[in-house]
């Protein structure tokens, strides 16, 4: 990026509110200065540029709420793309998708076929939208991923605190993670533990790609068999682990491919389907069940099968 693509930003003071609470100074201002090079935050850190409270501090330094911030004027280059600051007229709202609602989490039913951060071609995923559905949150952050044709619970973080208690929860599997999905071929067996370590690599396209290998990270599925078809199986699917694509892998690796999987499935069959109706990959975020990060509240957060889905099924028990 050129010199003259660069912005002079002035002196600002930040006072430091439960968004912030507990976070590092360098990670702090690496959100508030985007296009800074790390290493130039670390140099005004240590000149004493950067004040807390009027004082001098290290990188490391946890802000606590109350804190001022001064942060200095600092070349500022301006992002190549300009985000969205309004919603555009139709479309798909999320609002309406709520689950749940408090002040420190959302609860959102995810659509199929929208990512959940934009990028890679896609300028609006659903952490974007959501910031401009609701712009009175000051705080908002994805708490874990969905497939962009996965659909179902997806958690927002609305404080900082709940999403450093969520992501703890997730490190120590206390969150209950339940998925339906429906596979091609009998399923033999009514509970099934997959243990199959799963290795992750970036293909020439930048595309994920996982497949099963001795040395990659241990990955942990239990399914359970829940309707049986003439030539599909109905499985509910729990995550044990949390790997990139887990459950589309361990079941096309056992020889059941998800029907409309476009990545890991059959694709002759996945034309079929098509035709059939159904036009995505059968794989739904049913149910998560956790302790609430601050009430400590148990919740359980269910989302429904979309239409698209049941009907589908419903089709397959018809004879």
């Amino acid at each position: 990026m050129k010199n003259n693509d660069l912005e002079k930003d002035s002196v600002r003071r930040v006072k430091i509110d439960d968004s912030a609470d507990g976070q590092r100074l360098d990670n702090f201002l690496m959100a508030k200065l985007k296009g800074v090079p790390k290493s130039r935050i670390y140099k005004i850190v240590r000149g004493g540029e950067v004040r807390i409270n009027g004082g001098r501090v290290d990188v490391s330094y946890r802000l606590q709420l109350g804190d001022e911030v001064r942060i200095p004027p600092v070349r500022v280059a301006t992002p190549l793309i300009t985000p969205a600051t309004h919603l555009p007229q139709g479309g798909i709202r999320l609002l309406p998708r709520i689950l749940y609602r408090d002040e420190a989490l959302i609860a959102l039913n995810k659509p199929a076929g929208m990512a959940v951060h934009g990028g890679s071609g896609i300028s609006r995923g659903v952490i974007e939208q959501m910031r401009l559905e609701l712009p009175e949150c000051r705080y908002m952050e994805l708490v874990h991923r969905l497939d962009r044709e996965t659909s179902g619970v997806l958690l927002i973080a609305l404080k900082r605190r709940a999403l450093v208690g969520l992501h703890a929860a997730m490190r120590d599997g206390k969150i209950e993670k339940r998925y339906l999905t429906l596979v091609a071929g009998r399923w033999p067996n009514p509970v099934q533990h997959v243990k199959l370590p799963l290795h992750k690599r970036v293909d020439d396209n930048g595309e994920k790609r996982v497949t099963v290998r001795d040395d990659g990270q241990t990955a942990h599925t239990i399914f359970r068999r829940l309707e049986p078809f003439a030539d599909f199986t109905l499985l509910e699917a729990e995550l044990k682990t949390g790997r990139t694509h887990q459950i589309r892998v361990h079941t096309s690796h056992l020889g059941f491919p998800i029907a409309g999987d476009d990545k890991y499935g059959d694709f002759e069959l996945n034309k079929t389907l098509a035709r059939q109706g159904l036009k995505r990959m059968f794989l739904h975020a049913a149910k998560l069940s956790f302790v609430h990060p601050i009430t400590e509240e148990r919740l359980l957060i269910e989302a429904p099968l979309p239409d698209e889905l049941s009907a589908f099924l419903d089709s397959l028990r018809t004879p």
